[in-house]
């Protein structure tokens, strides 16, 4: 590939921005496969984000609403990834508080019943321990995967 010049480079990164919503980490990783030099990187992003085409905000609330949406990720793993792309913390914490809770326990619950028809197990014991660890490694708390457990396989009533 031949080497970009500045303008070439911002057009391309702005093109690039505007299909989805990317957050700088993206955007630099991109810019380094380029071979953009990091001072022409720091006013691309200057640039990307006067524009509005580059928005760390805006990128943040619209990977949660997607990934728990459509990924069914709880609000572990969405934290994670987040924090992956260097996205501060002060934007995760107000992305996750805006995001709908009761919606979340309604997506965990139907997750785990459709999981449940796949999942087999010795005793009800034994299928609630896999489905616990299936939501928790989908990134969800462990209280909600209680509850919603409850919801779907009550525990049994041990004699005293």
């Amino acid at each position: 590939m031949q080497a970009l010049n500045f303008e070439q480079a911002l057009h391309r990164m702005a093109a690039y921005c505007s299909r989805t919503e990317r957050c700088i980490y993206d955007v630099r990783r991109k810019m380094d496969a380029w071979e953009i030099p990091e001072e022409a990187q720091e006013l691309i992003i200057l640039r990307l984000k006067q524009d509005k085409f580059l928005d760390e905000t805006r990128y943040c609330k619209a990977f949660v609403n997607d990934k728990s949406k459509y990924n069914r990720w709880g609000i572990y793993k969405i934290r994670f990834e987040l924090m992956k792309k260097q996205i501060p913390e002060n934007l995760i914490r107000e992305a996750l508080e805006n995001s709908n809770s009761g919606e979340n326990a309604a997506q965990l619950r139907l997750l785990l019943e459709q999981k449940r028809k796949s999942v087999k197990g010795k005793n009800a014991f034994e299928i609630r321990q896999k489905l616990m660890k299936f939501a928790a490694g989908r990134g969800f708390p462990q209280d909600e995967i209680e509850k919603a457990l409850f919801r779907i396989i009550p525990l049994p009533d041990f004699p005293d």
